[in-house]
């Protein structure tokens, strides 16, 4: 298979078998309480590609649930009750949109913003300052005394083209390194971790592979895939020290970017574990016209590990309040100076 075409070949296939759901359920589909958490019980449990690292027993969850539905139920407490049974799972991937409710993760919502590694005041103040730039979704401005380039990038749904990126490195040809700034980072666009891949010296070294859910067992997966980093010649590729910051707020293409990264040589990972969410997602509708969606894939590490639940950094680095006090990010001049060590 075409090492590039193997994401793509996986967003087509979740549509896919979403779409085909919705093509094979009957009009005259039971929507009941009942029926509803009996189909979206079995859904997951036929489907859903994570219950090895999420561990959850998912007998057992409709055992202690099933009591709480009756057809007489209210739209509110049938709700609440799939809302209890998709949160067992801890997955940001993991959804359900009611007519008028939108169920997430407990898990990473307390994450993202319970174990925050990154405070934005102080990134503004102190090292984007007033006279920061912007090309797409990147802001950014030289520190340490111009020698290195720090870049906050919030979001992967926000432009980082190829041209981007370049017009940005043409700016600053004499930087010693670059501080890569993705912490609380939700993810978005797959495609923009490629296009930042693409500025990296590679050696199409593995980054991954991935499996698809393919059987009703918990443990029935297509044959893996492998993926390899693209294959960069240009002579705009940045070989000086990259350093990509990560925290508990960092999902789904953020965490897959930062698995990603890992296998550069001239990268280095630091702050605090991403939040995961390495799976892809489809979803469906239930017979009473709600809609879900959960993880259909799974991603392993080239060393076979699935880091679903986050992937740790190389160096582990905790925003220390003291250094916020005096309006300084320990994590950004802690990675200045790894910068510095690399050179």
């Amino acid at each position: 298979m075409n090492k590039r075409l193997a994401i793509p070949i996986c967003f087509f296939l979740s549509a896919f078998f979403s779409g085909c759901e919705k093509i094979l359920m009957s009009e005259d589909a039971d929507p009941s309480p009942v029926a509803v958490f009996e189909y979206l019980w079995k859904q997951v449990d036929e489907r859903y590609s994570l219950f090895d690292v999420k561990q959850v027993d998912w007998d057992k969850m409709h055992d202690s649930l099933r009591p709480q539905v009756y057809n007489t139920m209210s739209d509110d407490s049938l709700f609440a009750v799939l809302r209890k049974m998709l949160n067992s799972l801890d997955d940001g991937h993991v959804n359900l949109w009611g007519n008028n409710d939108v169920a997430s993760s407990e898990a990473i919502f307390l994450q993202k913003y319970g174990k925050s590694n990154f405070d934005i005041n102080t990134v503004a103040l102190s090292y984007l300052r007033a006279d920061y730039h912007t090309t797409g979704g990147m802001a950014y401005n030289t520190i340490d005394s111009g020698r290195v380039l720090y870049i906050r990038y919030s979001s992967f749904s926000s432009s980082a083209s190829p041209s981007q990126l370049r017009t940005i490195l043409k700016r600053y040809p004499d930087i010693d390194g670059i501080v890569f700034d993705i912490r609380q980072n939700g993810g978005g666009e797959i495609q923009n971790e490629w296009n930042i891949m693409s500025i990296l010296p590679s050696q199409e070294q593995m980054l991954y592979s991935t499996q698809l859910k393919n059987g009703k067992s918990h443990f029935a997966f297509s044959e893996p895939v492998t993926v390899y980093a693209p294959q960069n010649k240009d002579s705009d590729i940045f070989h000086k020290p990259f350093i990509l910051l990560t925290d508990r707020g960092c999902y789904s293409a953020a965490s897959s970017f930062a698995l990603c990264l890992k296998s550069f040589k001239n990268v280095t990972v630091v702050g605090d574990t991403t939040a995961g969410g390495l799976g892809i997602p489809a979803g469906g509708a239930l017979p009473n016209g709600w809609h879900y969606r959960f993880g259909v894939s799974r991603i392993l590490a080239p060393d076979g590990i699935n880091y679903e639940n986050g992937v740790p950094p190389d160096r582990t680095i905790m925003l220390d309040p003291s250094a916020l006090a005096n309006r300084r990010d320990n994590i950004i001049d802690s990675a200045c100076s790894i910068i510095r060590e690399l050179k």
